[in-house]
């Protein structure tokens, strides 16, 4: 292990590849538990709906960030063959996509709306529902474009400047957040529409922030970032054929996160309650090893770019002991302080008898989220290195059949044809990150990805 640490594509490289995006992750992450603090805060209704519209929203917006995502693997993989001139080519075919994706998504928020109100949830819960999704969907450009503007730093290994930058709309985000849902100083109370817009705002002041950072005389001068804007058909055509098969695979895993939160919100608003918090206190352990796996994807990328497969397996296999490091911390949290956690999120109107029952099913729901929180780091990893290479339709293929086979299916079994109750959901919840984990390692270890590229 220590022979590996100073190496290229070692513990080093990917720590410093990885953990500002591991940073950046958990700044998002922060900012999205604070929100759900001060709903939960506000209201128990306010925290029941916030995740299902949260999750609903993104399950749309997930789709074009995935495909926007993928402009990080072109990057990567130009930087590594040291052909700086189609890193801006290929930024800017991501800047034409997010902008068309913007103008789809805020359509696409009024004409939605049905799909919440099929979720089967109680009135007063789906009227916040519908507003936190709607104002949510008229901002949804802003995270495609971020995701299509970081890959300009991302995907040349300069992560340090994406961690920055999000702790900054973190911050802005935050303190928002508060005086919007309870109304504070010179701002209204708009209870969820008012997290709704501090996230908004969040995003635009990213974007806001990315666009001089990139769009510079250094940079100009390096890779013509402000001349070379042209739009190039087969650039675009090659970074649609990737991206589509990526965010095809994001959609359907968040899709399958949202079937089974629908189907857990059927069994009623406590349930659901404990269901969302638990799912939002497992993304403090999620975010930050997606931020690992993303930088994985980058130095896989690079190294692929520079012929050197071999670089790959030792930058994967390092990013796996770090994650591992990571997820068995967390987990332990999980297993010693379930009652500290689910707390945090009490609304201040309930009464103890009510919340008494959130952190009894909270609780239990928290041990299977230790149950499964490795393999969940081991699928992002063997992922995120699968994706670097460019063997991402086995990636969508294999999230596409376990969304299907090993989620939706039984998950409505378990509720509509023989009801089994929340156990029965989350033990399939635990079983869909175990198969994806498996198939993802089983991939990897075959080999076929070191042969693949995606650039031309």
């Amino acid at each position: 292990m220590i022979s590996l640490w100073n190496k290229p594509f070692g513990y080093k490289h990917v720590l410093d590849i990885s953990m500002p995006l591991a940073v950046s992750m958990a700044s998002t992450t922060i900012m999205q538990v604070t929100d759900r603090i001060f709903l939960g805060r506000y209201s128990m209704e306010a925290i029941a709906a916030a995740l299902p519209a949260g999750i609903m929203s993104f399950l749309f917006i997930s789709f074009f960030m995935g495909v926007a995502s993928y402009i990080n693997v072109f990057i990567a993989q130009y930087t590594g063959a040291a052909r700086p001139e189609r890193v801006a080519s290929s930024l800017w075919q991501g800047i034409y996509f997010a902008l068309g994706a913007w103008v789809i998504l805020g359509v696409m928020g009024f004409w939605l709306t049905p799909l919440l109100e099929k979720g089967g949830h109680p009135p007063e819960v789906l009227e916040l529902e519908i507003q936190y999704f709607r104002i949510l969907m008229l901002g949804a450009g802003l995270p495609v474009l971020d995701t299509a503007l970081s890959g300009f730093f991302a995907g040349r290994g300069l992560t340090r400047t994406v961690m920055v930058v999000n702790m900054i709309g973190a911050a802005v985000n935050i303190p928002l957040d508060y005086a919007l849902i309870n109304g504070f100083w010179i701002f209204p109370e708009m209870g969820i529409r008012g997290a709704a817009i501090a996230t908004l705002t969040a995003g635009a002041v990213i974007v806001g922030i990315y666009i001089p950072l990139i769009f510079n005389r250094e940079n100009e001068k390096a890779f013509k970032t402000r001349s070379n804007y042209r739009f190039e058909p087969e650039l675009f055509k090659r970074f649609i054929s990737f991206g589509l098969s990526n965010g095809m695979q994001f959609f359907l895993d968040i899709f399958a996160i949202t079937f089974f939160v629908y189907m857990v919100g059927r069994l009623g608003t406590v349930i659901l309650a404990a269901s969302n918090i638990v799912l939002s206190i497992d993304g403090v352990s999620f975010f930050p090893a997606y931020g690992i796996a993303v930088g994985v994807s980058t130095l896989v990328g690079q190294a692929i770019g520079q012929g050197r497969p071999d670089y790959a397996r030792r930058a994967t296999k390092c990013a796996l002991h770090i994650t591992t490091v990571w997820m068995l911390f967390m987990g332990l949290i999980y297993l010693v302080f379930p009652e500290l956690l689910l707390s945090l999120f009490r609304p201040e109107n309930i009464t103890d008898a009510v919340f008494a029952d959130v952190l009894d099913y909270g609780t239990h729901f928290l041990l299977f989220t230790a149950a499964y929180i490795l393999f969940d780091g081991t699928a992002l990893v063997y992922s995120g290195a699968l994706k670097g290479a460019g063997d991402v339709v086995y990636v969508m293929k294999s999230v596409g059949l376990c969304c299907v086979a090993v989620m939706v299916i039984p998950c409505y079994m378990g509720v509509e044809v023989y009801p089994s109750g929340p156990y029965f959901l989350w033990a399939i919840f635990t079983l869909y990150v175990i198969v994806l984990a498996a198939a993802f390692y089983w991939r990897f270890q075959g080999g076929r990805w070191e042969g693949m590229r995606v650039i031309e």
